[in-house]
């Protein structure tokens, strides 16, 4: 933990392999359904609010509440964010099918939250976080490229991100890029295994990737990720992804 906690706050971000990630996060909880929380993504909602028209986006949503150890899924909720953040798809109330009980009150997912309670708890001391959880799927078809990030490179207006992956079948690029907020590069990798992990200090740095597109244009390719987004509870309503 403290060469992550020394990283992130040296360079703004860290790439985290596979391995060592779900290492970082089992020592947080076990991990015994982590077949089943992958196996989730497969049952995710179209994303309908696409102002690019696209239908690349299927997603599903929750937010909880975390105190130091203790987490608590809150109602469910629209997610929002201002134009300021995306200037594509914000400025409304976003409204998504909520994240099943069993995956956002599961194992693995209690271990992730607490893994980033204490990794985020150290770079920022806070009595409490909102915290939001978003499932994607971004697919890729002949002719159709998929967008993970259509509002282009951006920060998303909270305090720490976790980008998790979770899959890819069929798919090629999908590059992540992280830049200061001058626009400086500040490095880039792919997210290729399942528990490869991007962490940002959003207040520091912007991230964005760029489109992925089917290997074999005769089928459908997917990329899916978790996205967990921690905003300090005293600070304004959070606006992520």
């Amino acid at each position: 933990m403290n060469d992550l906690i020394r990283t992130i706050r040296e360079s703004g971000f860290a790439f985290v392999r596979s391995d060592r990630m779900r290492a970082a996060v089992a020592a947080y909880g076990s991990l015994p359904d982590w077949d089943a929380f992958a196996a989730s993504w497969n049952d995710l909602g179209q994303d309908t609010y696409m102002a690019d028209g696209g239908r690349y986006r299927k997603r599903r949503h929750a937010a909880f509440r975390v105190v130091g150890g203790a987490v608590e899924r809150l109602p469910a909720q629209p997610h929002y964010q201002s134009r300021d953040y995306n200037s594509l798809n914000g400025g409304i109330e976003r409204w998504f099918q909520p994240v099943l009980p069993a995956i956002a009150t599961g194992p693995t997912m209690a271990a992730i939250l607490r893994f980033c309670a204490g990794l985020f708890g150290e770079l920022t001391p806070a009595p409490a976080w909102f915290v939001e959880m978003h499932q994607f799927r971004i697919e890729a078809r002949a002719g159709e490229s998929g967008r993970p990030t259509p509002e282009g490179m951006h920060r998303d207006g909270v305090d720490h991100v976790l980008v998790l992956m979770i899959g890819r079948t069929n798919v090629c690029s999908g590059v992540t890029s992280v830049h200061d907020l001058t626009g400086r590069a500040l490095g880039s990798f792919t997210l290729t295994e399942p528990f490869d992990a991007a962490l940002v200090e959003d207040r520091r740095a912007m991230h964005g990737v760029t489109p992925v597109e089917p290997v074999d244009p005769d089928s459908v390719g997917y990329r899916d990720v978790l996205v967990v987004t921690f905003k300090q509870e005293d600070r304004a309503q959070p606006a992520n992804g």
